[in-house]
């Protein structure tokens, strides 16, 4: 039998064997399963995915929201060496069937039905189209405790009639070195990419994480965002909070209004959220009556965050701020416990792992001037240097030498710190005035009157292109004009300032719950279209 030393099975078996009483998992519904209650559940269900035929280096496409039974399989399919595909809850027929084709997946997990959605249909819709998928795992009942219902957590076509667990002793298993789980690439561009994480690289990823945040078998980790998602999984997240021995609550969603409650009964110590999430949070935050009192640490990632929102979450919320860029494909920046207020307002923090090793150049791969801004390529002990099965992606994606480009607009400062200015694509060429969007949205975001912004080109005659600002408000919308006076007493020049504004109710959003921004170009052009229709 393989050795398991270094596998992200590895680390629920040593918590399990260490503490096995200790509450591992807090489920929606607020049932408690202990790290050996866990792990024996991890093991019923191994032997019944091993009963069903699955083998090492199958893959399995798991599109399961935050619940015990997505713990469950992710955990039982790393000690069987089957490789996990991770959708996310939002995904639909046209994602879930490239993600199968793609990886040849032999098995679908899904949920009966999630936030009104039935997943059944979609499930044979997609099975039509796959034949190699034979299986359909389907989420159980998880209204009653995990030990009543452990052994048929997940029903394949409606069979539960599966004979119990093989023995332990009986699964191969993986090596460090093996593939452990496909990850989807946050781009917004073209279809999906996965990215191959071994278990030595992300078994690192989430301990080093979990070291750096502080997080140990004290804390409690909120895991409001999908736990599907890089950052909620394993930054440190859920997996790095299992991996210390601490406790995880999993939410079904991340509203304030059922989540502050929930940080009040359970004492959450840690969570992490995105800048439109925490908007939300801060907005509930002047009327909660919750005590959020024991979270210490809030983490804030996935796009850029502005610094007067920044600002405000010690005062607000009570807890330390802690920034976060990174990406699945590997390298993670934080801020740190010991750095001044102003680099957590303004900077999106340092490499985890002094290895990293960070470039900033301009379009021709050359060095840019140190705290210039400039193209961020990486390379380093947790970095992908491919993704999976993508040859041709991967003869732009990344350099000779090995560097992933990532297509983040930086600038280092002089103690290391890395400012996320936007992304190589996220740049207006306005008549050749490069009008950088995320400048503009973080200057936008400090008006009153403005709850979330995304700045998008539009198509024009003259200059090529013009920038139209879309603005979800905070009470009465501002117009145009109010803006650009507030622009300019913030000291931007003047080819910066929006040409247009568009008032919407939300920001769509990508699979991954970034601001589609090629959705809104996409409806600013048509909308010219046929301003420009009824005038002729």
């Amino acid at each position: 039998m393989k050795s398991r030393a270094g596998t992200l099975d590895a680390l629920l078996r040593e918590q399990a064997g260490r503490r096995p009483d200790r509450p591992a998992l807090v489920s929606p519904a607020g049932h408690v399963t202990s790290y050996g209650e866990l792990d024996r559940a991890v093991g019923r269900l191994a032997g019944r995915l091993a009963r069903l035929g699955l083998v090492a280096g199958d893959r399995i496409v798991v599109q399961l929201p935050n619940c015990v039974e997505f713990i469950l399989l992710i955990f039982a399919l790393f000690r069987l060496g089957v490789i996990p595909v991770l959708a996310l809850p939002g995904h639909r027929r046209s994602e879930i069937d490239h993600l199968c084709k793609m990886t040849e997946a032999v098995g679908y997990a899904i949920p009966r039905r999630h936030a009104g959605f039935d997943f059944i249909p979609l499930a044979e819709e997609v099975r039509r189209g796959n034949y190699g998928l034979r299986h359909i795992l389907v989420e159980g009942n998880t209204d009653r405790p995990l030990a009543a219902h452990s052994d048929d957590v997940f029903l394949l076509q409606g069979d539960t009639d599966l004979p119990p667990g093989r023995e332990e002793t009986e699964f191969p298993g993986p090596n460090s070195a093996d593939l452990a789980l496909l990850l989807l690439s946050g781009g917004t561009t073209g279809t999906p990419k996965l990215i191959p994480r071994t278990h030595r690289d992300y078994v690192y990823n989430v301990t080093e994480s979990a070291a750096l945040c502080g997080l140990d078998e004290a804390g409690v980790y909120l895991a409001a965002l999908p736990v599907a998602h890089n950052f909620a999984l394993g930054c440190p997240g859920v997996l790095g909070t299992l991996a210390v021995g601490g406790t995880v609550v999993l939410a079904p969603d991340a509203a304030p209004d059922q989540l502050f409650p929930l940080i009040e009964r359970q004492r959450v110590t840690v969570s992490a959220l995105t800048p439109p999430l925490l908007t939300l949070w801060l907005a509930e935050a002047a009327w909660t009556e919750a005590d959020l009192s024991s979270l210490r640490l809030l983490q804030v990632g996935g796009a850029r965050l502005s610094r007067a929102d920044a600002a405000r979450v010690g005062p607000e919320l009570g807890c330390r701020l802690q920034q976060v860029f990174g990406m699945a494909e590997g390298l993670l920046c934080f801020t740190r416990p010991d750095d001044p207020e102003e680099t957590v307002f303004s900077t999106q923090g340092r490499p985890l792992a002094a290895a990293d090793e960070l470039r900033v150049v301009d379009g021709d791969d050359h060095e840019v001037a140190p705290g210039d801004v400039g193209r961020l390529l990486v390379r380093g002990p947790y970095t992908i240097r491919s993704y999976y099965r993508a040859p041709e992606y991967d003869a732009t994606a990344f350099t000779t030498d090995g560097y992933y480009r990532t297509g983040d607009l930086v600038r280092i400062t002089p103690t290391g710190h890395l400012v996320v200015e936007g992304r190589v694509k996220d740049v207006i060429n306005r008549g050749g005035e490069k009008v950088p969007a995320a400048e503009v949205e973080d200057h936008l975001s400090a008006h009153p009157l403005i709850a979330q912004v995304a700045l998008v080109g539009m198509p024009d005659g003259l200059l090529g292109e013009r920038t139209c600002a879309y603005v979800v408000p905070q009470g009465t919308p501002p117009a145009l004009g109010e803006l650009a006076a507030f622009l300019r007493g913030r000291g931007l020049a003047a080819y910066k300032l929006p040409d247009r504004l568009e008032v919407v109710d939300v920001l769509p959003r990508t699979g991954v719950g970034k601001v589609d921004k090629r959705e809104l170009a996409t409806g600013i052009a048509a909308k010219l279209r046929a301003e420009r229709l009824a005038r002729a």
